[in-house]
């Protein structure tokens, strides 16, 4: 097992140093396993020119006589540092095995010298042998979470005294953006390792006859390099969180949403490439396989491709016209004719007793069959065909299917006038067209199909005869119908099916990862709302029969009271001094009502008693939010657990105020598909839409982060490297021991290894004032307790011999139990080293971070020094100084999330019938599609504002914003351009965002 890292590390630092060191080509030599395994290794430079000047430094005259010294490099080593035992331990980084071999070399040649100066060499190597079994030891027992110790950081302080002299040298670190690949086991760091500059090409991860980085650019329009970096990133198990936050520089900045395309279009590729493999496998059991099909199976890329290559050879089949043919043994007809068409006789075929080669005529069909076979799967055939389509008009029609007044409903024919006589170019149909198409397709209310002009058609028959399937000779007019048959058949039948399944296939794909993507920003928006934190609330969930159900909470959202009132049964005003008695009891100033049924009653209820000032001295207000799964998640085991024994109507009320004081922590118990801020949802992938949902959920809460101490399961799960059972263990874990001191002692929670720990750690917050507290409370307990030696202590815990002192002895050895100020902020703690070289260079302390002092202090440095200067004095890269930068500076529970816009207040409403085209109002976004934004003006129903009066200009520039787009939540102001009372229809202009 060792020795394949050892191969690959070797190889790597050839590949990088082939220019300096042409003497060691020869290990070059390895098998191609073993050359393809050095991609995925970063590079060690460092280790690599420590060893440049020594190497070239001659020891003796006599000693050349070893074959195999010059490839160690060890025996300048023994004689430099014979004084420091220390220092030959930590430089030894290479493997083990080898290192061994070069002392017993060196112990047979001092053996021969006989002096007393090889007496005292060979004790020192003998004591260095020592030193390397117990590091051997070491490294066995390090493997177990790292794959391999070729990936110590390049900035590990173990090689910066002794590289001093190669620092003014050309650093190939810089020549393009570098990888980094790193386990939380070794020492700090913050300066990336580059991958060889021709390791863009994974060829051996799918075995296909493309590469699988290139398509992969192609299709998503990113340079090579970016896609080769995502790629390894991936690959190494990287969320897509600690990429963004902590690996900005590998991926070219790019952002969530895109990194999630790449993912999914990378996974395609290696399922179409999975699928290949399977099939070739099929085919060759049944000894089908030729060499050319073989060819075209390996050239697929898409599903379609795959499909139409493999259709013949299905089991079960009953073959193609043209298998048929070529079982009648027309195969050699049908090439002739292509290659010697003067020696063809199609007479000699006839077999009159023989179905199929009775005529003449029959044997033209089959030689037309098996032609037209060939130029349908022909690659450079179907290049031509694709490419011309590109530059050609192909339109998408939709009419009304002919059944469909018959077995479907009128209602749901009405809603699809819009396509039922609709023609547009594949080039420009938009997404949700798309989508609303397939849908009347499936209900079987439309007939859908891909036009492609005889143009086209034309001009590819021209082009076959002049150029790819010309016969190679003189052939007579009959055999030249043949082939002009062979061609009009191939498109009609073979080549404009597989077209047209294409052009829908890609379309319909483009379109649901468009709906996807926008679900998943109208997602992003609503889960960073910013918070309402401080206030006691009042959730109402309305409704008629069973009355409103009324929850009041907490700032801290404790449930406090619980009610139900029956407002719309002619007892409104007599509730209404009830409900004032509970607003004044809790002091309670804001009332959250859902936007459920009665919604709009319950509104014009409390608003007029606001208008009334009725709930005098209160000030009060109210505000409508989505209750959008409230009643799902109120009967789950989720809220089952958390709020026993509270009737499940209650529950929504609890779950309507909680999503305003905080949306984050409350929206991540609900399901993200029954949110409702989607487009055409139900009718795209739902194995992508919860793969997509999920990703942003994890994506909000890592980037908002938890305060690990206080933060519930629920909330928890959701950290990028954290599961279910992972979040599970650290409540029980944090019940069983108390809070964490720091971020260290995560790794003593079960299940929780090193790279979880790695992707998790950089977004899980340690309050410093609850563990000071919780510390001096320890202290002044029983000194002998394991928690409050552990803080006081910097070199570990005393263990006891007590049962808890056992149990505990597990959770803390090794571990230094010392509060870290930096665990508060969002400094990954793999940067820590680099952050304290950073304060130390302009003075700051631990205890000034988050204070304006510190914001001060950097300020001035790096006006002074400049940031990029800084960061190559500190030798990490640009990025990940300003995540230093930004977690020394912000405050302590700094929330990015209070930069947006807080849900909407009010005091009064407007009715429809008030409105006037030309009145200018402001509302907040509801939904946003493709076709449009959806606005909640306060009227009960929302207007819509065309995508095409969104433009670039009327968004903020100078605001925060968490997308491109608008999205749910924000706050506009807008003008009403057309009211259609009858059908609820509002028409709004976009002026501005607030």
């Amino acid at each position: 097992m060792s020795s394949l890292p050892r191969r690959a590390k070797v190889q790597a630092q050839t590949v990088t140093f082939k220019d300096e060191f042409s003497s060691s080509s020869e290990l070059l030599s390895d098998s191609e396993d073993d050359k393809e395994d050095s991609i995925w290794e970063p590079q060690k430079k460092v280790h690599r020119i420590c060893k440049k000047p020594i190497a070239k430094e001659p020891k003796k005259p006599k000693e050349p006589k070893e074959p195999k010294e010059p490839k160690p490099k060890r025996v300048p080593r023994a004689k430099k540092n014979t004084s420091k035992d220390v220092a030959v331990k930590e430089e030894l980084n290479s493997s083990v095995a080898i290192a061994d071999v070069n002392v017993e070399n060196r112990k047979n040649k001092l053996d021969t010298a006989g002096t007393l100066k090889t007496a005292k060499t060979k004790q020192i190597s003998a004591q260095r042998t020592k030193k390397l079994k117990v590091e051997e030891t070491n490294k066995a027992s390090d493997l177990e979470g790292v794959n391999n110790r070729t990936e110590t950081p390049s900035t590990s302080t173990v090689w910066e005294g002794t590289c001093k002299k190669e620092e003014n040298e050309d650093d190939f670190t810089f020549g393009q953006s570098p990888l980094k690949k790193m386990k939380t086991e070794t020492c700090p760091q913050g300066q990336p390792v580059k991958f060889p500059a021709n390791a863009n090409s994974i060829k051996e991860e799918v075995g296909m006859n493309w590469d699988i980085v290139q398509v992969l650019a192609e299709r998503t329009n990113i340079e090579l390099w970016v896609c080769a970096n995502i790629i390894r990133l991936f690959n190494d198990d990287n969320t897509i969180p600690f990429i963004i936050r902590y690996r900005k520089e590998l991926i070219n900045d790019l952002d969530a949403d895109s990194l999630r395309e790449i993912q999914q279009t990378l996974e395609e590729l290696r399922s179409v490439a999975k699928k290949v493999h399977s099939t070739i496998q099929k085919i060759k059991k049944e000894g089908k396989m030729s060499e050319s099909l073989l060819n075209a199976l390996l050239n697929c890329k898409t599903s379609e491709e795959l499909e139409h290559v493999s259709a013949p050879y299905k089991t079960g089949s009953k073959g193609t016209k043209a298998q048929r043919a070529k079982q009648l043994g027309l195969e050699g007809a049908a090439r002739t004719l292509l290659e010697r068409p003067g020696e063809l006789s199609l007479l000699s075929y006839i077999q009159p007793n023989v179905k199929g080669l009775s005529t003449l005529q029959d044997v033209e069909t089959g030689v037309q069959h098996i032609l037209a076979d060939m130029i349908a799967k022909d690659k450079d055939t179907l290049d031509f065909i694709r490419k011309l389509c590109q530059n050609r008009y192909i339109c998408i029609q939709s009419s009304l299917a002919k059944v469909s007044s018959k077995k479907v409903n009128e209602k749901d024919v009405d809603k699809f006038q819009l396509y039922q006589n609709f023609s547009c170019n594949i080039r420009n149909i938009q997404h949700h067209q798309i989508l609303a198409i397939n849908r009347g397709e499936n209900l079987k209310i439309l007939r859908v199909k891909v036009n492609i002009s005889d143009d086209v058609k034309n001009e590819f028959c021209r082009w076959c005869i002049r150029n790819r399937w010309r016969p190679r000779g003189f052939a007579r007019p009959e055999l030249m119908k043949i082939l002009y048959n062979s061609l009009d058949d191939s498109f009609k039948r073979l080549i404009s099916p597989l077209l047209c399944r294409e052009f829908r296939a890609k379309l319909t794909s483009d379109a649901e990862k468009e709906s996807v993507l926008m679900f998943g920003r109208n997602l992003r928006q609503l889960l960073l709302t910013s918070p309402v934190p401080g206030r006691t609330l009042m959730g109402v969930d309305p409704g008629y029969k069973h009355g409103c159900k009324l929850a009041i909470i907490s700032p801290t959202s404790q449930i406090l009271h619980t009610d139900v009132v029956y407002l719309h049964c002619g007892q409104g005003f007599q509730k209404a001094a009830k409900i004032k008695r509970l607003l004044l009891n809790f002091n309670c100033s804001t009332v959250v009502i859902g936007n459920g049924t009665a919604c709009r009653e319950t509104e014009a209820y409390f608003a007029d008693l606001i208008m009334k000032n009725y709930f005098a001295p209160l000030d009060v207000v109210y505000c409508i939010v989505s209750e959008a799964g409230a009643s799902i998640y109120s009967v789950s085991p989720e809220a089952d657990k958390e709020m026993p024994g509270l009737d499940p109507n209650l529950r929504s009320a609890v779950s309507i105020a909680r999503r305003v004081q905080d949306p984050l922590a409350e929206l991540v118990k609900i399901e993200p598909k029954h949110i409702g801020v989607g487009m055409y949802q139900h009718d795209v992938s739902q194995t992508l839409l919860k793969a997509t949902l999920d990703s942003v959920v994890e994506e909000c809460v890592s980037f908002v982060g938890v305060d690990i101490n206080i933060c519930s399961e629920v909330l928890l799960r959701h950290i990028a490297g954290l599961n279910a059972n992972r979040a599970k263990n650290i409540i029980e874990w944090r019940e069983q021991n108390g809070p964490f001191i720091n971020r260290e002692q995560l790794k003593k929670v079960k299940g929780l290894g090193p790279k979880s720990f790695q992707q998790c750690a950089g977004f899980i917050r340690i309050n410093q004032d609850y563990i000071r507290t919780f510390c001096s409370n320890q202290q002044t307990d029983s000194s002998g307790q394991i928690q409050g030696a552990a803080v006081t202590s910097s070199a570990g815990v005393e263990i006891t011999n007590e049962k808890q002192g056992k149990k505990k002895s597990k959770t803390t050895m090794n571990i230094v139990l010392k509060p870290n100020a930096l665990d508060q902020t969002c400094i990954h703690p793999e940067s820590y080293d680099i952050a304290m070289r950073f304060l130390s260079s302009f003075g700051g302390t631990l205890c000034e971070i988050g204070k304006p002092e510190m914001q001060q202090k950097i300020n001035s440095f790096l006006e002074k020094e400049g940031i990029e200067k800084t960061a190559q004095r500190l030798q990490t890269t640009v990025p990940t100084l300003q995540v230093i930068v930004d977690g020394l500076s912000q405050p302590e529970s700094f929330d990015f999330r209070t930069d947006f816009d807080k849900p909407d207040f009010k005091r009064s409403i407007v009715c429809l019938e008030d409105l006037q085209v030309g009145t200018v109002l402001t509302g907040k976004v509801e939904n946003a599609t493709l076709f449009g934004i959806f606005v909640d003006i306060g009227v009960g129903k929302t207007g819509l504002i065309p995508i095409r009066n969104v433009t670039e200009e009327k968004l903020s520039k100078t605001k925060k914003r968490r997308s491109l787009g608008l999205g749910p939540g924000e706050r506009v102001e807008v003008q009403v351009l057309d009211i259609d009372i009858p059908r609820s229809r509002i028409t709004l202009d976009l002026i501005r965002v607030l």
